[in-house]
């Protein structure tokens, strides 16, 4: 399933920083609707009463009118025809899950894709070598985790650019055709010069929310979130900045696989 947009997109953020709380709006734009779930679900479940309380912002996407771009329209769902799902995994922060998720997606034999931010690699240059060691996929994620829709054509291209070289230097590999807007911030502009530059835009499906653990989001939430929300095609976003991701994984891999669903990498997820 893709997400076809006209205009400026707003979206809450989902991305774990270090330093500051999730803006939830495109401040560029406030004419559309909050997100609903593209997957029938209904409203989140209500938190128990024995948990912390979270203000769980939705963050399925919004379906907007048409823009077509070279690359194609942005990605929020795999293919659904199949019992299937992918699991993204950003990077642009913190490490403190990424030994437990390699770790996870090794013991069940699952290649996962991940988003890195350059200034990320720069400063983790063992973790992406070890994420192309064990063969997952990595694409683009910018250099510094901007909000794409303020900056001119010539900086978002850079940010694309200078990701680009640093992956492939230590790589050797590309991080094209995909990338994902920081904070899922992205306007039809963007996403046509992201296009220009040869990438196409990747949202998500369910959004795990494990970046609101300073917030409170405990690994119980992360889990109920990821599996009260299974469903063939689910693009799950999750990220490496934090602990709960690292906590909860191998619980909801194997609840997955246990309900028939194969785990795959995007690119075969979206064929």
């Amino acid at each position: 399933m893709i997400l076809k947009l006209s205009g400026s997109v707003r979206t809450p953020i989902s991305e774990n920083t270090s330093t500051s709380n999730h803006s939830t709006t495109n401040a560029l734009d406030n004419s559309l609707p909050p997100m609903n779930s593209t997957n029938g679900q209904g409203a989140d479940q209500e938190v128990p009463a024995t948990e912390p309380e979270v203000t769980v912002v939705n963050t399925e996407p919004v379906v907007a009118p048409a823009t077509q771009t070279s690359t194609g329209p942005e990605i929020v769902r795999g293919d659904d025809t199949k019992q299937q799902v992918i699991f993204t995994f950003d990077a642009g922060s913190g490490n403190q899950s990424i030994g437990a998720i390699l770790e996870t997606l090794g013991e069940h034999g699952i290649t996962a894709s991940f988003f890195l931010t350059g200034k990320w690699a720069e400063k983790n240059e063992d973790s992406v070598r070890a994420i192309a060691e064990a063969g997952h996929e990595m694409f683009n994620h910018t250099y510094s985790h901007p909000h794409l829709p303020t900056l001119n054509d010539e900086d978002i291209r850079a940010e694309l650019s200078e990701t680009e070289a640093i992956i492939e230097r230590i790589t050797g590999t590309s991080t094209k055709p995909y990338f994902r807007p920081p904070y899922g911030d992205r306007t039809s502009h963007v996403l046509e010069v992201a296009s220009a530059a040869g990438y196409r835009s990747v949202f998500w499906t369910v959004d795990a929310l494990d970046w609101q653990e300073s917030e409170g989001m405990t690994a119980a939430q992360v889990q109920d979130r990821i599996l009260s929300k299974l469903a063939p095609g689910n693009i799950y976003l999750m990220h490496v900045g934090d602990t709960l991701t690292g906590a909860v994984l191998d619980r909801v891999l194997a609840q997955i696989e246990q309900a028939g669903y194969s785990i795959v990498p995007l690119s075969e997820g979206v064929k």
